[in-house]
């Protein structure tokens, strides 16, 4: 029997970009995708939960779990670490259940290594003012790490090639159809659909 595995969704972009935000509204909207909670070694913000945001542990633990090779791609970001479990995506894929990845350009080139049939799409802001005034906004960063996020944007935009889409979040509902459009496009490809409506087409082809 052909095994059915999911999607696999990687989206990165450059911080302030509304990519936290894109990724939220197309989750609410459609309750097959389940999003991937990455390990951190940061510590949480004031609104960010334990095992909903991230899971949270201490820089040691997070060494120790890469050395076991318990994540399927890490990356240090500003000094903090970030890992997204290998078993998890294995276990989710496996049953067929679609998975989004938020992670950052170093972590979506390990991940489409390992799964060239994965999906990345890189989100863009419509200005280099408006990314500065998103950061600015948001509030969530002192002045030096902001100014570090705006140092590392052109670093991050120069891996774009690497990605499947590249969608501008000038308008979030109009970002919100592209990435929605995309995630509806790529459950439509010939194989996916070969394997998961085969009854299906064989009664067709034997019709009458």
């Amino acid at each position: 029997m052909t095994t059915i595995t999911g999607c696999l969704f990687i989206i990165s972009a450059p911080s302030g970009t509304g990519k936290t935000s894109l990724v939220k509204a197309l989750l609410a909207t459609d309750p097959k995708l389940n999003l991937s909670i990455s390990h951190t070694s940061r510590s949480p913000r004031p609104s960010e939960i334990n095992g909903r945001d991230y899971h949270f542990i201490s820089e040691s633990e997070f060494k120790q779990m890469e050395q076991h090779g318990d994540f399927l791609e890490s990356a240090e970001v500003y000094g903090n670490f970030y890992g997204t479990s290998q078993r998890w995506i294995d276990e989710t894929t496996n049953v067929g259940r679609d998975i989004l990845l938020e992670i950052d350009c170093q972590g979506a080139k390990q991940v489409h290594s390992r799964f060239p049939q994965s999906t990345s799409i890189f989100i863009l802001p419509p200005s280099p003012e408006a990314l500065a005034s998103r950061l600015k906004a948001r509030g969530q960063d002192d002045l030096d790490v902001i100014k570090k996020r705006l140092a590392a944007t052109s670093e991050e935009v120069n891996h774009v090639n690497e990605f499947d889409y590249v969608i501008i979040n000038n308008e979030i509902d109009n970002a919100l159809k592209d990435l929605t459009s995309i995630v509806r496009a790529e459950r439509l490809r010939l194989a996916r659909q070969l394997v998961n409506h085969s009854k299906l087409i064989s009664k067709l082809k034997d019709f009458p």
